[in-house]
């Protein structure tokens, strides 16, 4: 196995080189125009990864890590005009910078050239590649139908914003692993227990992205903190504060999370104020802890030398303990 910037080398190489010169322009553009915003691109890296785990060139697995990259960019044009977003990775989106018909069009042409990607692979591992992503592209809209479902709901529990944040993030992860197995043609179980690491680290990412969108270092957390609360999102700290509070601190909460005031700084710090009393901060840090050492312990399971076990671990540790 590389280092991690060997795998990030890799891919920012293959997508530079990535070109859509194709007709008609206003389908194509927009289409390069978001694969070369960059971003982390952390779900094709750990495609590469996953396939040199099982010793196997991870550069065989470049075709099914971009197919994970073009879908989930796909998914954030769509999720940008769902949002009415005007600004993604610090640049316009892109129904800002062409119009929202184009979006949705060049979003639908993404799904499908994603598929394309797969068309590399023999028969037996496009097979497997393509029933493992239509599966986790269903369950990527399902969550995101769940998320919107949960802006106009009261009663959201906590079992369903897991299942909200799994099907959302987590699977896609997941799925970038195990399509990394697929192609390294390791065992059936080994490909199942590196899908459930990604899977638990995916989850505890989302949650530690909960956490800091509250108390992240404005300095380094990348966008604005306190964007939840500003939104009124019924997030695992909301859901923990709400299971938490007596009856003073759950009004006080519901009331916050029911206004939109023109000047945000006193809501976000009476709304982190209750999370600290009523301890939902240090609950969710609690849960932020038990997925990652549940993703570790998938790890002592699978059939790979002591040295590569560590070396995901790693990486898991040092996405755990990012403050952005």
């Amino acid at each position: 196995m590389h280092a991690l910037s060997h795998y990030q080398e890799l891919i920012s190489v293959y997508f530079t080189e990535l070109h859509l010169n194709k007709e008609p322009k206003n389908l194509y553009e927009p289409i390069e125009y978001i694969l070369h915003l960059g971003g982390k691109r952390m779900r094709p890296i750990l495609t590469l990864m996953a396939t040199e785990v099982f010793d196997v060139d991870c550069k065989k697995a470049l075709a099914a890590a971009t197919a994970i990259e073009v879908f989930h960019n796909f998914s954030l044009v769509h999720d940008d005009i769902m949002d009415d977003a005007p600004l993604r990775r610090g640049n316009e989106t892109v129904h800002e910078k062409w119009d929202v018909n184009t979006g949705i069009l060049s979003g639908d042409a993404m799904l499908i050239l994603a598929y394309q990607h797969f068309e590399e692979y023999e028969p037996k591992i496009f097979r497997e590649l393509a029933k493992l992503f239509s599966k986790t592209a269903l369950e990527v809209c399902e969550g995101q139908q769940y998320d919107v479902d949960f802006e106009t709901r009261e009663d959201v529990t906590i079992p369903e914003y897991l299942k909200m944040i799994e099907y959302k993030t987590a699977v896609l992860v997941g799925a970038a692993m195990k399509m990394g197995a697929i192609v390294a043609e390791t065992s059936e179980e080994n490909a199942n227990l590196i899908y459930d690491f990604g899977l638990n680290l995916g989850i505890a990412f989302q949650l530690q992205d909960d956490y800091l969108d509250a108390f992240g270092d404005p300095e380094t957390f990348g966008k604005q903190v306190g964007g939840d609360i500003i939104e009124n999102k019924k997030t695992y700290l909301y859901l923990k504060a709400m299971e938490f509070s007596n009856a003073d601190e759950k009004e006080q909460l519901t009331h916050l999370f029911s206004i939109q005031p023109s000047d945000n700084s006193d809501k976000i710090e009476s709304v982190k104020s209750i999370f600290n009393q009523t301890k939902a901060s240090k609950a969710t840090q609690k849960a932020i802890q038990e997925y990652t050492f549940k993703a570790f312990e998938t790890l002592e399971k699978m059939n790979i030398s002591s040295d590569k076990k560590q070396m995901l671990k790693a990486f898991g540790e040092n996405l755990m303990n990012r403050n952005v």
